[in-house]
């Protein structure tokens, strides 16, 4: 017999890649009730819920582009999956708009704040405040920054007697990749001087920095500083792939990492290995054989451990997309039931309290 438990009402807020995947499982979750969808693109005002979501069911929810319209709308929650990095001050306002408005929201945006201590206080203010005032709470999460670096190194961490590091990683080669954009941050097929957005100083802290902070904290340790490192490996010969053209003397593979300092050594870090192709940078770490990419929480101490994760793709299309909007989806009554304010996944309940296993 199933546990009888309650039902959230809850609105998407953009349908992109993520958002997509959230408002599959919206509606299809019998515990959640879809109760609004906000969409950016005027193409989308009108059309049904369940034809976004790529579904044959029609949920009688149709898109609109008016946002003090949804902001309106009774709801316990909304997924708040629309861009926020490249227009936070819109993300902000929008997000403190559905707060005070008394949503909860979980969210996929702007990945410093799955650290709020971390992020700007001028940014978290208003946040707060908002929180306060809507007597609602604020939950960002995602895979990386995200999961890996938190709910994943905490399962780790519960099998270990001593720790001396700890690295948490993505290992992926990202050429197969048929968006030719994806090289752009990263400055594939570029000069090593050429500039690259996410290689940019404090790029790399603004986004992972929260995660080895976060961790800190876990571990009830006081860094003496976090630094940033940035590694660049140019091509020793000319190759296609999917995602770019790497001409010998050109960037093909980065690694950078967000390293926390205790006691004078390194203890934290955050880190990142990006090829375009496998045999790139043979040094550095690599996935496990057969495997394309690879999240990995590395532990050096008693014992010594490796966690990998391996998202795989399904039915519904790329695994890391599904499993970021999940990880906020999943979220949506440990929020609704938390106190006002941002919170971190060391506030919530492990264990997911949606319905995963279906009758």
């Amino acid at each position: 017999m199933q546990e009888s438990r309650p039902r959230y009402r809850v609105i998407q807020w953009a349908t992109g890649a993520v958002g997509t995947h959230a408002l599959r499982a919206l509606i299809e979750d019998p515990q959640l009730e879809l109760v609004g969808l906000y969409v950016h693109d005027p193409d989308k005002v009108g059309r049904d819920a369940g034809e976004l979501a790529g579904l044959s069911v029609r949920t009688g929810i149709a898109a609109t582009g008016d946002a003090p319209r949804v902001v309106a709308t009774p709801a316990d929650c909304v997924v708040y999956t629309a861009v926020g990095e490249t227009r936070v001050r819109e993300a902000v306002t929008e997000i403190a708009a559905l707060l005070r408005s008394g949503k909860n929201v979980v969210s996929t945006s702007m990945m410093n704040l799955i650290h709020p201590a971390s992020a700007s206080a001028k940014l978290t203010g208003v946040l707060e405040a908002a929180c306060r005032d809507g007597g609602t709470t604020l939950f960002t999460n995602g895979i990386d920054p995200g999961f890996s670096g938190d709910t994943m190194p905490l399962a780790a961490l519960a099998l270990c007697e001593r720790v001396d590091r700890i690295r948490v990683q993505e290992i992926a080669d990202y050429g197969a990749h048929p968006d030719p954009a994806w090289a752009t941050p990263y400055g594939f097929g570029k000069p090593p001087d050429a500039p690259a957005p996410i290689l940019a100083p404090g790029v790399p802290m603004l986004f992972w920095g929260g995660m080895v902070r976060l961790l800190a904290s876990a571990l009830h340790v006081t860094l003496d500083e976090v630094r940033e490192t940035v590694e660049r490996f140019v091509a020793p010969e000319s190759f296609a792939v999917p995602m770019a053209e790497i001409a010998a003397g050109t960037v093909s593979a980065v690694r950078f990492a967000v390293t926390g300092i205790a006691a004078g050594k390194p203890l934290i870090s955050a880190e990142h290995v990006t090829r375009t192709r496998a045999d790139q940078a043979p040094e550095w770490p690599h996935p496990p054989a057969g495997l394309a990419s690879v999240h990995r929480v590395a532990i050096e101490g008693s014992p010594p451990l490796t966690l990998d994760l391996s998202l795989k793709a399904g039915p519904t299309g790329r695994g890391g997309l599904l499993a970021t909007a999940m990880r906020v989806v999943n979220a949506i009554p440990a929020v609704c039931d938390a106190p006002p304010g941002l919170v971190t996944a060391l506030d919530l309940p492990l264990a997911p309290r949606r319905q995963l296993v279906r009758p």
